[in-house]
């Protein structure tokens, strides 16, 4: 397999939801998030164009379990664009929650991209809410920046890293999802699920050795 020059232009990295509720101790913790974040700003040193996806959900999100009496997270309830996962409260637009980590240096990025501030609609993908209908337009971004390929890193691999791969993939991206860069949640399955789906669609999953031709620390 063939990696393109991450330096190249037509190249970017996509930083998924590497923020203070997705880290050990937020409201919505992945395992190990943390670890993660001296690798992607390594690799982020490869790479000319870096874009960052952040949760950013107003309060009382339609995703929210509190948001519905007698719900808890983790259920499954009916929202008019289908079916809904419930979470706890994260990411609440202003909160330190939201924020990126301290610890992520990646100042040169030229975008965030925010997803799910839509009060009525989640969305797990920094292309598409979970309506399928509504864009973030980060995909007219990358054309016209004359970008073809995106590598991502991120939170969590088995939701908003996988289904933004999806999505890249359905929009004409070559799309490379750096594993050891990624924490996912594991939920039921999810891991072996969202490999597989990813790989169905033409995702290529690698190790940043790929990258950079070394380990990183």
């Amino acid at each position: 397999m063939t990696v393109p020059a991450t330096r190249a232009s037509t190249s970017a990295l996509l930083v998924i939801d590497v923020q203070n509720d997705f880290i050990p101790g937020g409201r919505l913790a992945v395992p190990g998030g943390d670890e993660i974040v001296p690798l992607i700003n390594q690799l982020g040193r490869s790479f000319r164009q870096v874009i960052l996806a952040q949760d950013w959900h107003p309060a009382g999100h339609a995703s929210f379990a509190s948001s519905h009496p007698g719900k808890q997270p983790f259920e499954i309830v009916q929202l008019p664009y289908g079916e809904q996962k419930l979470w706890p409260d994260h990411c609440t637009q202003g909160s330190r929650g939201a924020e990126f980590h301290p610890t992520l240096e990646l100042t040169h990025a030229q975008l965030i991209i925010r997803k799910g501030c839509n009060p009525d609609i989640d969305s797990y993908s920094a292309f598409m809410e979970a309506d399928r209908q509504t864009t973030t337009g980060l995909a007219g971004y990358l054309k016209e920046r004359g970008i073809d390929t995106v590598y991502l890193v991120g939170l969590a691999l088995d939701f908003c890293v996988m289904f933004s791969a999806l999505d890249a993939r359905a929009a004409g991206f070559n799309a490379f999802v750096v594993l050891d860069a990624c924490r996912g949640i594991d939920m039921d399955g999810s891991m072996d699920s969202a490999i597989r789906r990813m790989q169905t669609a033409g995702v290529e999953l690698i190790q940043s050795t790929a990258i950079t031709g070394q380990a990183l620390a």
